[in-house]
């Protein structure tokens, strides 16, 4: 038997043991948490609100925040989560401790609603670059209005975290809110008089499968073979470009073509180079310019004006594809650049952000170098643009340096990877922005996405419903409220009815409402003919708040314009009848212009379809399927929709159009959907992912 003395000795060599161990221990972990569970955050008013985090394993955690308490233990794997009841909560501002081994206090916190805001660039356009952007900022203060920006990065798995950090609505934080969420939040934080919370995860021009869980798309058979052979492309991927860059690089000293940069680029990028000696060239071109050699290092620069209000919100740039590798200087500085090692494939995009701290009003120089070592100078796709200016036309080219030529079967050996990375992995944007909150309490999502899936726009009618049941089975609510925004009118006004995949793609959109607790923001009549990014944000955001209002909140409003319900043939005539009308049937006064590009101050005379008509932007057509311009009245519930041309109608169509001329209202002033009553071949029914 030992002693007493002895046994405590010994326990407290011990203790001191495990406490050196625990010192020495690299696996010993503090508590941790996710991003989201930061300064300022916005928790759910909810019966169930979860926290959760990593910690040692069998480690006991305890979070308190105003006077609710909860506690846990985490698992072997260091995980812990826990809920909060947060129904009865006052609003705060709060601190939220969370205690283990170590203690983390969050302040500012406070309890109110959260919605999530995720699509692409419309969604994501900032408040700052929108309409009365400065007058709105200028009064945007409010401690109860607040943004959680994700972090913009891409996992081709799921994680379990995602960067950001939340802000406080003001004057020096606003502009950066995504316009769409900061107007439905402000009206939904003075409609409930509670704090509001949006969590922003948006990226301009993405497809909407990035975005989509990779099982959900998975259980569709159109999507199952395509995703896994780019899920495959992807895994692959690295060890390609590995190697490509390694053989490439053996090519290019073999052949003397490594690219030795010259000397002087203030003798081609600088503001003031001369160009007297530069020729001049019309891009985008599909062809090699003319005179110049089969490869090398070439240049393209043209100036570009800018006028005040848009040198002071900056903007994007989209020009390509470009064949080679470039760097891109605006005003002498270096913007961007890649190399064969970054993206070994032919022909990317060049798109990058130009901040506005370096745009000048007036007088701006863009210029980028091009080392193309295997190919002729080309700068393909559509149209070149700088936010709202487009930059297709003139420009001047130089060649640096001339790569003497080399025999066919030489220049054909070049290395080269035979597929490039997908713009963006089936479930990419979902895996790294997505799925790290899928257990962040929230009240439903707003979604505005749709422009970059027009060229699969039929498909679309599928992929939609499958990332609203992926969200929806992620945070395990099958009735978790989904609101979007229909893809705005845009483009140019045609003079006669046809096809429109942009009409197509906005059918797609609305079918997606036969799915339980969905609501739909038409925005047919906000749109501007020459600039996507349309400049009304408010008016949008509005029209989100209504759905929100009426189909979550319960409040009776009206928050749908009409919708086509039937068609009935009625001799030369067609009977059309709506639901959700919210009133009567109403015509909208038609504005005598346009808008073209509001942020440059363009309009253009709005030529009508049918000027002595009540209503426009109907079509009708027989059993030739030729579509004419249609009168149209509202006759009761119903419109009547007829032409002297087609004397045995079979088919209506309305706002079926790229920028459809229309002014179907309610008496609320909510525009009426666009629709088909047909069920014809579309242009897109074979564009498959």
């Amino acid at each position: 038997m030992i002693p007493r003395k002895s046994s405590i000795s010994c326990r407290r060599f011990l203790a001191q043991l495990l406490l050196v161990a625990g010192a020495l221990n690299p696996l010993r972990a503090d508590i941790r948490l996710p991003a989201i569970f930061s300064e300022h955050m916005v928790l759910m008013r909810a019966e169930s609100v979860p926290v959760w985090g990593k910690a040692d394993a069998g480690e006991h955690v305890r979070i308190t925040i105003g006077g609710k308490t909860a506690e846990t233990d985490t698992d072997e794997t260091g995980r812990w989560q826990v809920k909060l009841n947060l129904k009865d909560s006052a609003q705060g501002p709060f601190e939220m401790t969370v205690k283990g081994r170590n203690r983390i206090v969050i302040p500012d916190t406070v309890v109110g609603e959260v919605w999530l805001a995720s699509g692409q660039s419309n969604m994501e356009l900032p408040l700052r670059v929108t309409a009365d952007a400065d007058a709105e900022i200028a009064k945007s203060a409010n401690p109860l209005l607040r943004q959680f920006a994700v972090k913009k990065t891409g996992a081709n798995q799921p994680v379990e975290d995602c960067g950001g950090q939340w802000t406080v609505a003001g004057p020096a934080t606003s502009g950066e809110f995504t316009a769409i969420g900061y107007y439905f939040g402000k009206e939904l934080q003075q409609a409930r008089q509670q704090p509001v919370g949006i969590i922003h995860a948006s990226n301009g021009g993405t497809f909407i499968e990035p975005w989509t869980p990779a099982d959900a798309l998975n259980r569709i058979e159109a999507f199952r073979e395509p995703v896994a052979k780019i899920i495959q492309t992807a895994a692959e991927y690295p060890a390609l470009r590995a190697k490509f860059a390694k053989d490439f690089a053996a090519w290019l000293k073999a052949n003397d073509r490594e690219d030795k940069r010259y000397p002087n680029l203030d003798d081609f990028a600088a503001v003031n180079t001369s160009t007297a000696d530069w020729i001049t060239v019309t891009l985008p071109c599909k062809t090699a310019v003319a005179g110049f050699p089969q490869s090398g290092v070439f240049w393209l620069r043209r100036d570009v004006d800018v006028c005040a209000i848009v040198a002071k919100q900056g903007f994007k740039i989209m020009i390509g594809p470009l064949g080679g590798y470039w760097q891109v200087y605006w005003n002498s500085k270096l913007l961007t650049e890649t190399t064969y090692a970054q993206l070994p494939g032919k022909d990317f995009t060049c798109y990058f952000a130009v901040p506005p701290e370096l745009i000048l009003t007036g007088k701006n120089t863009l210029a980028i170098r091009i080392y193309s070592p295997a190919s002729p100078l080309v700068v393909r796709g559509g149209t070149l643009w700088a936010g709202p200016i487009i930059l297709d036309g003139k420009w001047s080219a130089k060649v640096e340096r001339t790569f003497p030529d080399l025999p066919p079967d030489v220049l054909k050996s070049a290395p080269q990877i035979t597929y490039k990375l997908p713009d963006m992995v089936p479930g990419s944007l979902y895996n790294a922005r997505i799925h790290p909150l899928k257990h962040y309490a929230i009240a439903g999502v707003l979604w505005y996405q749709g422009e970059s899936n027009v060229g699969r726009a039929y498909q679309y009618r599928i992929a939609f419903p499958a990332l609203i049941q992926g969200w929806r089975a992620a945070w395990q609510r099958d009735d978790l409220p989904f609101y979007w925004c229909q893809v705005c009118n845009n483009y140019a006004k045609l003079p006669a009815p046809g096809e429109s995949p942009w009409a197509e793609l906005r059918e797609s959109q609305s079918l997606a409402l036969a799915l339980p607790n969905t609501g739909q923001a038409v925005t047919i009549d906000l749109g501007e003919a020459g600039d996507l990014h349309f400049r009304d944000k408010k008016t949008v955001g509005h029209r989100l708040f209504l759905i929100a209002q009426a189909r979550h909140y319960g409040e009776p409003v009206s928050c749908s314009g009409p919708v086509y319900d039937s068609i009935a043939l009625e001799g030369d005539k067609a009977r059309i009848k709506f639901r959700n009308a919210y009133g009567d049937l109403v015509a909208g006064k038609l504005s005598p212009t346009y808008n073209v590009k509001t942020l440059l101050g363009e309009t253009a005379p709005l030529i009508h379809n049918r000027p002595q008509s009540q209503l426009e932007g109907f079509a009708i057509c027989g059993e030739d399927h030729k579509w004419f311009w249609a009168d149209a009245r509202i006759d009761g519930d119903t419109v009547l929709v007829w032409s002297d041309k087609v004397p045995k109608p079979v088919a209506v169509r309305y706002a079926w159009a790229d920028n459809p001329t229309c002014n179907l209202t309610n008496g609320a002033g909510l525009p009426a959907s666009p629709f088909r009553t047909d069920i014809f071949p579309t242009t897109t029914a074979n564009s498959h992912y």
